[in-house]
Order: C-alpha cells, then structure tokens, then sequence
C-alpha cells in the first residue's frame, strides 16, 4: 500500500503483480474510497490487460456508483470466460438486484453456491431477496443455513428472529433460540434476542433473566442495563429499576437520559422532591433535554408552582415544537395563568395540525372572544362549523356577532343552535349574556318549527 501510495504521489510507475494489484483494490474499497480503487483498477488494468479477477473489481466499482449500463457491457464481456467465479457471480446478483430483478438475482447465487466458496455470504443474499420479495418463509431458511455456515454470523442471527416474527411463528422462534443458546451459550446477541423475545410478550421476569445472562457475558453492555431496568419499571417494581439504573450510569459518558429515568421512578413512588433532584441532573447534563424540562412543569403544577410550570414548559415547547402534547399543555397554563395572547400561537398550531379535533377550535375561539377579538373568531368559526357541525361552536358564532351588532347574523346562528342541542342554553347564557334576551325568541322559533 506504501508503495503504491508514493508511486501515486511521485506519478511514478512501478510494477505489481495481479494479487498484490487486487490486494490494494480491495483495500480501498473496504475503505470506501472507490475513487483510489478505480484508480488501482484502471493501473492494474494497463499492466495485466486480461485479468479477470482486475476487471471483475472493476465491476464491483462501476455497480457502486450505479453506472449500469457500462457496467452491463463489462458483464457481457465477462460472462463467458466468468461463470465459475464466485466473485463475478456475486456482482452478477448484485446488478439485478440493484435493477430491482431480485429473482434473477437469487437464480444466479444459486448458481454460485455450487461453486461450495462464500456460503454463508451468497444465503444472506439469497435471504436478503427474498425479504425484498416479501418472502419471510424461504428467506428464514436462507439465513438459517448461512448461520450453519458460520454460527457466530449475527446478521443471520438476528435476520431469522425477525422472519419467525413476520411469520407469526412465535413457538417456533424461541425454540430455535433456546437450540441455539444450548450450543452457544455465550452469544451475546442471541441472549439479548431471547430477552427481547419475552419483553415484547411481557413477560418481564423471563426477559430479566435473559438480560442477567448477557450481563454475566458482558457487564458493560449499557443498553441491556436500560432493558432490564424497563422490565422491572413495567412490573411496578421501580426501586429494582432505579438500582439498575444506577449501575447503568458508571457506564456511561452521557447520562442525561439515565437521570430521567431515575427521575420517573421517584415520580412513580411518589417521591416528588427526589424525583425533581433528578430532572435538574439530567438538564445538567444536557440543558436543551426536553424531556427532564417537561417532567419538571408537571411536578411544579403538582406542587402548586405554577410560574415554574409555565417556564419549563414553554422552554420544553421551544425545544420540540412539532410535539402537538406539548403545545396543548403550554396553551392550557397560559390561559391558566391568564396569558390569553400568549396561548393564540400554541392554539393555532393546534387547529391547523388537528382539525378535526373538535376541542382545539372551541377553545380556540373562546380565547379570541376573551380577548375581545369578535372579528377573528367569527372567521375562525366560519372555518370550525365546516368541520364540526356542533351547537356549542353555533353558540359561540352568535354570541360574536351580537358583540359586533350583527343581530340578524346572531339570531340566525342562535336559532341553529338552540335548534342543534337545546339542552346547552343554560350553560350558554351564563357564558355569553348577550344571548340571554334572545334565547326565548330563539327557542319560541325552533318549538314552532318543530
């Protein structure tokens, strides 16, 4: 490779033989430098115009930059003198695959697996196309035999529990688990496989005892601590799960997250202090952790801390703005803490990413009318009765324009609503007291016409 590399530098010319030429391609090209494989191709290439195993590399190049139809010509040129080549057959498998044939790409892996060289490569292959055939059944058993070829593969491993689970097969997957942990018994993948296996079915106490295995195998697999500590959280049994956790943060560089949930636990065991000491390590760690800033609002609003509540659920909001949840619990205390302008941006992302939600536009449109904002909350309305056909939105239209000295507007719409759900007036009329003189008339009309 240093040889090669000063030669490059120098625009020197040495020499190098087909294996120390194909020695420096695959080199790069593990790298993912195909730039400096296609230039060791190209000069391998100008010193042995004919090797086969030089041109084959050359097409292993030209279907990563997805230059197929160049790349179809040097098939076509290699197909003849090529077929009992493993390597070529692979790229030929993968060229219809890439072109989304991948039944012609399966027809050619056979061919090679004849050839008896990279089985356990050219199953999960075949497997891979399989799943892209939406076959789980043909390709469970493709990644089953690439796993006899080499029973430490995890990709085989892993690929085959995910095919009994698209196949329903639940039975069957934790028996081929149990198998294989019998000859394998320290994989850690397959340990933490079984662990999951039983966590997705709830069965916390048969997961844990698949994570405490993995632990023994190894101690500082910090993702499985997060697994384990979950079950014991969803058995209820939480100072397990904070133990756990703890553990879990001798590990860790970053420990935010970990804070959080010890957090939760003290929240679940009704510790509300400890719980808060725990939210503010974790923004400690990590002060745009909205998550720890969310849980504090809520422990604030339980404590009575209302102003704290607000603040850190507007800076939670800030941080993740999409979260709809979010934007409904900052309008709530904003109007709870009598900041009706400021609840208008929170409610109005809310109409427009919910609409048919019926209480995002009543509340929207009460807040318009406390802030005496008439004009706009009839034109929200117009908009709302087009998707809500409901009295309360009809009463709320009335009561707008009767405050705008629109009569005739608002005993039309009054009438709609006394007419929609009469049983509401009494809660109406304390609401709004402008409608309160027109409710006789209105509900005098609606007995008339019925």
């Amino acid at each position: 490779m240093k040889k090669f590399e000063e030669m490059m530098e120098n625009n020197d010319e040495f020499y190098f033989d087909t294996e120390e030429l194909e020695d420096i391609i695959v080199y790069y090209l593990e790298l993912g430098d195909f730039n400096y494989a296609d230039t060791a191709v190209n000069y391998g290439l100008k010193l042995h115009p004919n090797s086969l195993d030089i041109k084959i590399k050359k097409l292993e190049i030209l279907l990563e930059w997805e230059e197929y139809n160049t790349a179809k010509e040097l098939i076509n040129e290699l197909k003849g003198s090529s077929m009992e080549n493993t390597d070529f057959l692979v790229c030929y498998a993968k060229y219809y695959s890439n072109l989304g044939n991948p039944r012609k790409s399966i027809d050619i892996c056979k061919k090679a697996l004849e050839l008896n060289e990279e089985e356990n490569f050219l199953h999960n292959f075949i497997a891979d196309e399989y799943v892209n055939l939406g076959d789980p059944f043909n390709a469970l058993k493709h990644y089953k035999d690439a796993l006899k070829e080499d029973p430490t593969d995890e990709y085989s491993l892993e690929n085959c529990m995910v095919c009994f689970a698209d196949l329903n097969k639940s039975e069957e997957a934790i028996a081929f688990l149990n198998e294989y942990l019998d000859e394998f018994a320290y994989s850690e993948l397959a340990w933490f496989e079984y662990g999951q296996y039983y966590f997705n079915r709830k069965n916390y106490e048969e997961a844990i005892k698949g994570y405490d295995y993995l632990l023994a195998i190894n101690s500082s697999s910090v993702g499985v601590y997060a697994n384990k500590a979950a079950c014991y959280e969803a058995l209820g049994q939480y100072k397990k799960a904070i133990e756990v956790y703890e553990e879990m943060l001798e590990l860790e560089y970053t420990k935010a997250f970990t804070f959080y949930k010890i957090g939760l636990c003290h929240k679940a065991l009704k510790q509300s202090i400890v719980a808060l000491n725990f939210f503010q390590k974790s923004l400690r760690e990590d002060p745009q952790f909205y998550l720890a800033m969310m849980e504090q609002s809520y422990l604030y609003e339980e404590m009575g801390g209302m102003t704290e509540a607000l603040h850190f659920a507007k800076e939670a909001t800030h941080l993740n703005d999409s979260n709809l949840d979010y934007q409904k619990r900052l309008a709530f205390l904003f109007i709870d803490a009598g900041k009706f302008e400021e609840s208008l941006s929170c409610l109005k992302k809310l109409v427009d990413a919910e609409p048919t939600r019926f209480y995002n536009w009543y509340a929207y449109s009460e807040v318009l009318m406390l802030l005496g904002e008439y004009e706009e909350a009839v034109t929200l309305l117009n908009r709302a009765v087009k998707e809500h056909h409901r009295a309360e939105l009809y009463y709320q239209l009335s009561n707008c324009y009767f405050n705008l000295k629109e009569q005739e507007k608002g005993k039309e719409t009054l009438l709609q609503a006394v007419d929609l759900d009469p049983s509401l007036i009494s809660d109406m009329q304390k609401k709004y007291p402008f409608i309160k003189d027109e409710v006789k008339k209105a509900k005098a009309k609606v007995r008339k016409k019925n």
